[in-house]
């Protein structure tokens, strides 16, 4: 899984990864808001949602501690981390933001 993660952030497009748990509330908040947020931004961005549970090593590596935990990647750099849910007008000003 970590080679195919290291594909995906190598995008020139850039991606937002959610790292979730099924048994998580808020993450369960989130994941509406991420599908409007793709609505609002079409091919301008890649969304993937990551298991915390089925991809525990790879939620090791990228020290997330909680969930929900973004991260939004553009060729393979960390633009910008955060836990919690955020509205999807927060969301989209914070890729426009980190992006243009």
């Amino acid at each position: 899984m970590n080679d195919t993660f290291q594909d995906i952030i190598n995008s020139e497009k850039p991606v937002l990864i959610d790292f979730y748990g099924s048994w998580c509330g808020p993450c369960q908040m989130l994941g509406p808001i991420l599908k409007q947020v793709k609505d609002s931004l079409g091919e301008r961005i890649s969304i993937i949602k990551i298991d915390v549970d089925k991809n525990q090593e790879l939620a090791a590596i990228h020290n997330v501690r909680g969930v929900p935990t973004m991260m939004l990647y553009q060729r393979g750099e960390q633009l910008w981390r955060q836990s919690g849910v955020l509205s999807k007008e927060e969301i989209i000003q914070i890729i426009l933001d980190k992006t243009n």
